[in-house]
This record gives structure tokens, sequence and C-alpha cells, in this order.
């Protein structure tokens, strides 16, 4: 007769190991996916970068997990994030965006878009890179950060006053210093992921 190791069986409610994330994203699916794979990770593509900085504009008194949900539908009214068609709006577009349920459907905003692309294209024409630009605000390499708790995290920095400050003055609006740090965690350019969180080591 042959003796079996008889293997352990766990208790029925015994839980299984998990990572530990940053707080913010709570138990949301769409927030963890969007923690787990982009926040945090640098971004060097201009276009992205454009898109990216748009996005956290339209977010101003809105939470993130809203544009995060209409994100699709901004790229495809918004062809893309493509700053030379944006520059191009005509009244009709912008009726069109205006009239799209599947946006944030806000004047100013909208506004600031097209404004936004006409000065991203002004400073291509100019010889300035809106990527090594933007970047250089950090040195051109990602800001690491050393928080506990997300509680910790500054809304604003230095670094984030200067970039709006630069931007302002080249006639981006929605581009606070608030609305700049959001957009510097989000495309790399500071790793503000908590120190425990799994993703912190990774990007």
């Amino acid at each position: 007769m042959v003796w079996r190791r008889r293997r352990r069986r766990l208790p029925l409610n015994a839980s299984k190991p998990s990572i530990h994330r940053c707080s913010w994203p709570s138990d949301d699916p769409d927030y963890i996916a969007y923690h787990d794979d982009e926040w945090g990770v640098p971004i060097r593509d201009s276009r992205v970068l454009f898109e990216k900085l748009t996005l956290d504009g339209f977010q101003a008194g809105l939470s993130w997990l809203t544009i995060l949900r209409k994100r699709e539908n901004f790229r495809k009214a918004f062809d893309g994030f493509d700053p030379v068609k944006i520059a191009k709006y005509t009244d009709k577009k912008f009726d069109a965006l205006m009239a799209d349920a599947g946006i944030v459907r806000n004047r100013a905003k909208i506004t600031a878009t097209i404004g936004n692309a006409q000065g991203y294209l002004a400073m291509q024409k100019g010889g300035e890179d809106f990527s090594e630009y933007l970047w250089g605000f950090v040195g051109g390499e990602p800001i690491r950060n050393s928080w506990k708790s997300w509680q910790d995290i500054k809304a604003e920095t230095p670094e984030s006053k200067a970039m709006s400050k630069a931007l302002k003055s080249k006639g981006f609006k929605f581009v606070g210093p608030t609305i700049c740090y959001a957009f510097m965690q989000a495309v790399g350019m500071v790793n503000d992921h908590e120190t425990s969180c799994f993703r912190y080591d990774q990007v």
C-alpha cells in the first residue's frame, strides 16, 4: 500500500494573498485598471501628453472617474487629440461638441482645448518640442517621492506652479498648478505611488 501525503485543506473563508495598492483607487475596477496599468508610467510622446493635459483640464471640478469613463468618447469627439485638427475647429464643430452627451459639455473647457492646441502648434513652429518642454520642469527625469500615505501628497508643488505659469504665458488655459500636478503624477513626471504600493518600484 502506497501512502500519500494528505494535502492541507484551507478553511473555506481563508483569504488569498492580495497585492497592496495606493488607497485612492478604492475598489472600483476602472480606477484599479487605470492605477495598475497607466498612472505614473512615464510618457514622452507629445501628442499623448497633450491629450493627458487636456483631460486633466476637463476634470476640473469633477472626479477623474467621470473623465476616465468618458475617455474613449473624448478621443472620438476630439479627433484623437490631434492638435493640428483641433486648432482648426470651426463654429460648426464647436456646436457639435457642445451637443455631444458623451463628453463634458463645458463651453469654457472646449474653447480652452482649441486655444491650447493652437498654443501647442505655436510652440512647435517656434522649435519647442512639447514633450521636452514639459519634462524640463522635472529636469528630464521622474521625481521619485516617498509617500507612505495618500493624504501626505500635496495638491501642487514648485514644479507644477512653474509649469502652470509657463503654459499660461503661452496662452494655455485650464492649466492651474493643481491641474498641472495631477497631470505630472499621471504621466510619470513624479512617482507618487505610496511606498507600500506594488507599483512604486515598477514605475
